[in-house]
């Protein structure tokens, strides 16, 4: 939430099935701050984005094409992933790879990630009666 702005999906009430908070706003607005991340770690080898899409599917990650194919030209664009096309079992696929900024960046997000993990962590597992 930005000001008192709420996206459009927030408006709704956020009480689920069986009176339980709606949890998706919260876990969308979480996965896309990480596939990013995942998406360059998995593109420290050379892949075309079927196989990207399934290789993060076997993690536990999977992502909608209409998500991740826009993620991948906004990396290119932004100077982060080089591609070329390919012929390929009579048909053209597009390889994705890190180019040498994009090492980079996955370099300075890991660090990133991890950092924010432990202080996530200690705030969220700190004990009740000091949280109160």
């Amino acid at each position: 939430m930005i000001g008192n702005y709420l996206p459009p999906d927030w408006r709704q009430s956020q009480i689920g099935l069986r009176g339980e908070p709606n949890i998706e706003p919260f876990r969308q607005e979480l996965r896309r701050g990480c596939l990013a991340l995942a998406a360059l770690a998995e593109l420290r080898d050379e892949q075309y984005g079927y196989t990207l899409r399934q290789s993060l599917k076997r993690r536990g990650l999977s992502v909608e094409q209409g998500t991740l194919y826009p993620l991948l030209k906004r990396l290119e664009t932004q100077g982060f992933l080089v591609s070329d096309w390919r012929q390929e079992g009579g048909r053209q696929k597009r390889y994705y790879r890190l180019s040498t900024a994009g090492l980079r960046l996955l370099e300075l997000l890991q660090r990133e990630w991890r950092e924010i993990g432990r202080t996530i962590n200690a705030i969220v597992d700190e004990p009740q009666s000091r949280a109160a």
